[in-house]
């Protein structure tokens, strides 16, 4: 399992970087890397570990070869928990295994905590343990799930803009919009809207 391959993963803002070992056929496990660490840190450990398993570590964003988010974007905890989200469904696993390490051990937790479904099993290195409060903890779980899945389908949705006419763009500015008069929509595009070859 000396030998491994590089993977990159498209995201709004550039891409994941991830690193893979073993048949790809394997059974999945994905290895979550520790705070200001990167996929290298499990270099020494996966030629360890049994051979049938095919090992992806990702890097988070903003670590190792992967895009930083934007300028002024924070690195939200929960954020990493959604490239997991990400690199899960770029990869089309359904369930697999997590590995987590550090601060990955605890985005592996907290991903077991809202997709409970899609994890066979969780392996913590030097972990933190989770915390969440007992009382709230249902609605807290199904909310954030609906966040994440809601951002993931909105960006798979996403078309380039499309151009229109000013009159066109005009007329569906008011139709969302029921208590725009058309003096006060045409003020709003002069500064919202750009003007292209095409519209």
């Amino acid at each position: 399992l000396g030998m491994f391959s590089e993977l990159k993963f498209p995201v709004p803002w550039g891409h994941v970087a991830a690193k893979a070992w073993g048949p790809s056929e394997g059974h999945p496990v994905l290895c979550l890397h520790g705070w200001l660490d990167n996929a290298n840190t499990f270099d020494k450990l996966i030629p360890l570990l049994p051979r049938g398993c095919y090992y992806v570590a990702m890097d988070f964003s903003g670590h190792g070869l992967s895009s930083h988010r934007p300028a002024g974007c924070a690195y939200h905890f929960l954020d990493y928990v959604t490239d997991v989200r990400r690199v899960a469904a770029a990869l089309q696993w359904r369930r697999f295994t997590l590995m987590g390490h550090s601060m990955g051990g605890a985005v592996a937790g907290m991903f077991c905590f809202l997709y409970p479904e899609m994890v066979d099993k969780l392996i913590l290195l030097e972990s933190l343990g989770f915390l969440l409060a007992p009382e709230d903890t249902e609605a807290w779980l199904k909310s954030k799930r609906r966040v994440i899945d809601r951002l993931l389908s909105l960006e798979a949705k996403q078309q380039t803009p499309k151009a229109r006419s000013p009159e066109a763009a005009l007329q569906r500015l008011l139709e969302a919009n029921s208590h725009l008069t058309a003096e006060g929509g045409a003020i709003l595009l002069q500064r919202g809207a750009t003007e292209t070859p095409a519209g």
